[in-house]
């Protein structure tokens, strides 16, 4: 469904009673531009930290303008046995309802507007018929602005459409202007001594409307309705009526709903955003940080600085979010997919061993077909990447015994997903975890450079030259990281360095370290975390998650695919992910789940944070690659999934040990041998 200006207040119930029902969204938005600086290379150095990445997208990518949004909600139907659709494509442009609302800037780049124009996007529905929107500060800005002129109006100091510094004497007219306002007041007069109700003046500039206002409030203090009127094409003229006094405030009380009513229909688009976060509904999208960074920055607050802050924010706006590029990713996806961009990863999801999910698109919706490609309309593209999340979903009940075909968006399959946004092109950190501490590799090979502005990669290279192959990673004119292939030449690099005039080298341990020094000179003290893992929040319910209608202490989950435990028999791993260590070294968490169903609800379950082990209360085997579950007591309910407590286990070992529900004592008893519950995906 196209959803424009003109039509968005009739499909607002429509879009409030699709989410409602749904089962889960998919989203996906268009925007004007990505970066005003750096290269997508610079924007997305392979050694960015999670804190670095954030920063330089608020930096470089909020001034753009998300204008196009798609929305797709998915509510399964038992009886067909399929999902029912309702896709939304909405265009967003920030058209100022009045002088006093924002007018708001924004900038585009000439390659994102030239390829969408290749794409056959429309740019006059986005300029014309865009849906205006409102952030919370700017509409409580603009509601107490509006509240202040009532006031001023209930106390008599003036009318709504000009407040009068005084009305107790005649205004001080310009001699310049003194022909204009004798002019007026004589076709007012006139208007008095005819049959003709209303009098239209002339346009004229807004100095002179002041004037207008306040010679007739002093000279006609009853018997006239003053108010300004706006053209289509935007010229103000005034409009004087001839009124009782009854008729009079009727006229006043009329315009104050009509602002009213105006701001109402300012906030626009806004009104979508809180619906869905209202909702709590798990929020799906393909390479979503830029999605969900722009919809809160236009939609909700201005990002904060801190990325600790932003995670809260976006919690509390989006409580439950899910990434289909991080889940086509990793394991068991990751030796399926060959590549993870939205229209090849739809097409591979249509083969073995993955299924087309069966899907309806509800009466009076528009109807997409994947064959005739739609790619880069929001809405499309919300609609793929449901049809991909779907695939993947169904593909983990195949590790089910018996298998199903169906699993829902709540199971605890998808859970290890949850929370966890992609991040392009970093080489050692995949994801942004929005509900926990992120992964710090060590990093103990890379090195921080410092040049003069004339060095290009080649001189890098001379410099390194003994040292056999590197990696350069530019960060800006003057510096860059250089990864070498072994540890131990680090110290030799730097003791060959120590004399250097032109250029200086340090440890990347000695970069974070000034790093945090930097930010401790400006006053930011580092996050602190808590015995749970958590850090400490200064966001309130009552200035954030109250406003979207949840608890946000229900949302605190995290569960990390990271390296499981390794027993006696399991051979040291050797791969890319052994090196990951979290802010704390010492303590216990307990993982908190949103469980529905309490048979399903695993329990307390300890993990050693230093390692970012993540336990469940199941097996004893070793940590392979395909998801196990306790098997379910018979009866249990479908959305529960049957699917208690999952480990990622060695295939071979499915037909091997099944004796059916755990103990509750049996499950404490193996808590200290388990596997994690999500295996972390190698480097790509």
């Amino acid at each position: 469904m196209e959803v424009t200006r003109r039509n968005f207040k009739d499909c607002l119930n429509t879009v409030y009673s699709a989410i409602e029902e749904a089962d889960f969204l998919a989203i996906d938005g268009e925007f004007s531009g990505i970066s005003d600086g750096p290269n997508v290379s610079a924007l997305t150095n392979g050694l960015d930290t999670p804190e670095e990445r954030y920063t330089k997208l608020k930096k470089h990518s909020m001034d753009f303008l998300l204008f196009q949004f798609g929305l797709c909600t998915f509510k399964y139907d038992q009886t067909k046995s399929k999902y029912i659709t309702k896709p939304f494509n909405f265009y967003i442009f920030p058209k100022p309802f009045s002088r006093t609302s924002p007018d708001i800037k924004f900038i585009c780049q000439s390659s994102s507007i030239d390829f969408l124009a290749s794409q056959g996007f429309d740019f006059n529905k986005v300029f014309c018929n865009g849906i205006p929107y409102l952030n919370q500060d700017e509409e409580a800005q603009l509601r107490e602005q509006m509240e202040e002129r009532r006031n001023q109006h209930a106390n008599g100091v003036g009318t709504p459409s000009f407040i009068s510094p005084s009305s107790k004497g005649p205004a001080h007219v310009p001699e310049e202007h003194k022909d204009f306002i004798n002019k007026v007041i004589e076709k007012v007069e006139t208007l008095f001594t005819n049959s003709e109700k209303t009098l239209d003046l002339e346009p004229c500039t807004g100095f002179q409307r002041k004037l207008i206002y306040q010679t007739l409030n002093w000279k006609f203090p009853k018997g006239l309705h003053v108010e300004t009127v706006e053209t289509e094409k935007k010229e103000r003229f005034i409009q004087v009526s001839k009124v009782d006094e009854e008729e009079r405030k009727r006229r006043e009380q009329q315009k104050l709903e009509k602002e009213q009513e105006e701001l109402s229909d300012a906030v626009g688009f806004s009104r979508v955003i809180h619906a869905i976060s209202k909702s709590g509904k798990l929020v799906v999208g393909h390479n979503m940080l830029l999605d969900v960074m722009h919809t809160i920055h236009q939609f909700y607050c201005p990002l904060p600085e801190d990325l600790q802050d932003f995670k809260e924010v976006t919690m509390c706006v989006f409580p439950r979010l899910l990434d289909t590029k991080l889940m086509a990713s990793t394991q068991p996806f990751k030796e399926l997919i060959t590549n993870t961009s939205l229209a090849e990863l739809e097409k591979q999801l249509k083969e073995s061993p993955f299924k087309s999910p069966q899907v309806e698109t509800a009466e009076g919706f528009h109807s997409y077909d994947t064959a005739q490609e739609q790619l880069h309309e929001a809405g499309y593209d919300a609609y793929i990447t449901g049809l991909c999340f779907i695939s993947m979903a169904n593909y983990l009940g195949s590790f089910l015994t018996p298998p199903k075909a169906y699993i829902p968006a709540r199971s605890k399959l998808v859970e290890p997903f949850f929370n966890k946004l992609f991040l392009m092109r970093i080489i050692d950190i995949p994801y942004l975890n929005i509900t926990g501490p992120d992964l710090q590799p060590k990093r103990d090979h890379v090195l921080y450079v410092t040049f003069p502005k004339e060095w290009k990669t080649s001189d890098i290279y001379q410099l390194f030259s003994a040292f056999g192959n590197i990696q350069v990673s530019w960060i800006d004119d003057t510096s860059a990281f250089v990864s070498l292939s072994q540890t131990d030449q680090v110290q030799i690099a730097m003791n060959t360095s120590r004399y250097a005039e032109s250029y200086r080298i340090q440890t990347y341990a000695e970069y974070i370290q000034g790093k945090q020094q930097e930010k401790e000179k400006l006053g930011q003290t580092p996050k602190t975390w808590g015995e749970d893992s958590w850090a400490k929040s200064h966001y309130t319910a009552s200035s954030t998650s109250a406003a979207f209608g949840y608890s946000r202490a229900l949302r605190k989950r995290s569960i990390s695919p990271v390296q499981g435990e390794q027993g006696a028999r399991d051979s040291q791993i050797t791969d890319g992910w052994s090196n990951y260590s979290y802010p704390d070294s010492t303590g216990s968490k307990k993982m908190r789940t949103d469980a529905l169903n309490e048979q399903t609800n695993t329990e307390a379950v300890e993990s050693k944070t230093s390692e970012g082990w993540l336990k469940t209360a199941d097996s004893s085997d070793t940590a392979g690659l395909s998801p196990i579950p306790d098997e379910a007591p018979e009866g249990t309910n479908e959305a529960g999934d049957a699917d208690g407590t999952v480990t990622w286990q060695q295939a071979s070992s499915r037909m091997h040990g099944r004796k059916g529900p755990k103990s509750k004592k049996k499950q404490t008893e193996a808590a200290e041998s388990t596997t994690s519950l999500f295996e972390v995906p190698e480097v790509w």
